[in-house]
């Protein structure tokens, strides 16, 4: 993580995405853009939380690890979206992995002056009320997904989303050959079985294996396997 001293961009963001209004003005000055790297952690699940962070420009994974060890994708978002906002409600420890998939910027504010300055500021509770119930179903539907899909569906999805940030045309992201276990265990499947369908996903065109990692070759193919990417 690295801050983005740039108070021109910051002021951008904030009118680009209405948060002006969402913002009272005493909280402005207490805001931080900042920016992460492609594969960075945002933040990690279990730790404490001090901070609340809106997602401006680029890619985010979401992840949950079991007590078990089990780890399961709940989704991958794009702007606008909060990270840290259940957390400074409940008042208690971040409760999801958070991951930039592509490079990110995100406006981070402390909990301290949220509490001082946003109290009873109805604006941005009613913002934080409808992010929160829509990551609350998103959750709940992602489940499901793991349940009634195929894992030909959810590896298809999942490709999508860690291979193209619709904002950013540039982005071209590969799965890497040492993240494939853990794409196995993201999208509930074996290791074997990931392989099986990433063998036949070669087979047909979809993708190029290499000893790099996994490259998406026919995104069109891709994305019409799916119908819908089931993680965004």
């Amino acid at each position: 993580m690295k801050e983005v001293a740039d108070r021109a961009l910051l002021a951008d963001y904030i009118e680009s995405y209405g948060l002006r209004k969402v913002f009272p003005k005493a909280l402005l000055p207490y805001l931080t853009l900042y920016g992460y790297d492609q594969g960075e952690l945002i933040c990690t699940q279990g730790e404490p939380s001090h901070s609340m962070y809106v997602l401006v420009r680029g890619k985010i994974k979401i992840y949950n690890t079991s007590p078990e060890g089990r780890t399961l994708v709940i989704s991958f978002k794009n702007p606008l979206e909060v990270v840290g906002d259940v957390e400074y409600i409940r008042d208690g420890d971040i409760i999801n992995t958070v991951e930039a998939v592509s490079p990110v910027q995100m406006i981070g504010v402390e909990y301290r002056w949220l509490r001082k300055y946003c109290a009873d500021h109805s604006p941005l509770l009613h913002f934080l009320l409808d992010i929160i119930t829509k990551k609350f179903y998103m959750k709940s539907s992602s489940m499901s997904f793991n349940l009634l899909y195929p894992v030909e569906i959810r590896l298809a999805s999942y490709l999508l989303s860690v291979s193209y940030d619709e904002a950013d045309a540039l982005f071209l992201g590969k799965l890497g050959t040492a993240d494939l276990a853990d794409a196995a265990n993201l999208i509930g499947t074996s290791y074997r079985h990931l392989n099986r369908v990433l063998q036949k996903f070669a087979t047909s065109g979809l993708i190029e294996r290499s000893r790099e990692g996994i490259t998406v070759k026919d995104r069109e193919a891709l994305r019409s396997l799916v119908s819908r990417n089931i993680y965004e």
